[in-house]
């Protein structure tokens, strides 16, 4: 008898498995079909050379909150594997954390186009706008 997942068993099976985003500490808060939610919290590990949060921080939660929002929709037995994101960096602050809510636009059979905004949430709860990506996603077959 096959079980079959949630969107959010199925995200965070996933998630564990990934080597750098367990490293940087990458939380999963929410996932359904088509939506995915990600938090990283500020660390002196996540910085640029002014004390803000490095672009390739933000990029990589964008990037992996796009993605796995594209999995939940992605067919079972496949995974999904970015081809291209492009994304535009409208801050970069210091302290609390970045969230990432990574959706789909368009679910094709070979193509999957999602999009992520990322904002910073600081101590006192104020939310600023941090970055926005759109990117193309292939489904391919799980290899494990």
């Amino acid at each position: 008898m096959t079980t079959v997942q949630t969107p959010f068993e199925r995200v965070a099976l996933s998630l564990a498995r990934q080597g750098m985003m367990t490293h940087l500490g990458v939380r999963l808060l929410s996932a359904s079909e088509g939506q995915v939610a990600l938090a990283l919290t500020y660390s002196d590990k996540l910085t640029q050379q002014q004390g803000g949060f490095h672009g390739g921080a933000i990029g990589a939660l964008a990037d992996i909150a796009g993605g796995y929002a594209a999995l939940t929709v992605a067919p079972e037995g496949m995974e999904v594997v970015t081809v291209e994101y492009k994304i535009n960096f409208l801050n970069s602050l210091q302290g609390g954390e970045i969230r990432a809510m990574g959706k789909v636009l368009k679910a094709g059979r070979r193509v999957i186009v999602s999009t992520a905004e990322v904002v910073h949430i600081d101590e006192n709860g104020k939310t600023t706008a941090c970055a926005v990506m759109q990117q193309t996603l292939a489904p391919v077959p799980k290899t494990y």
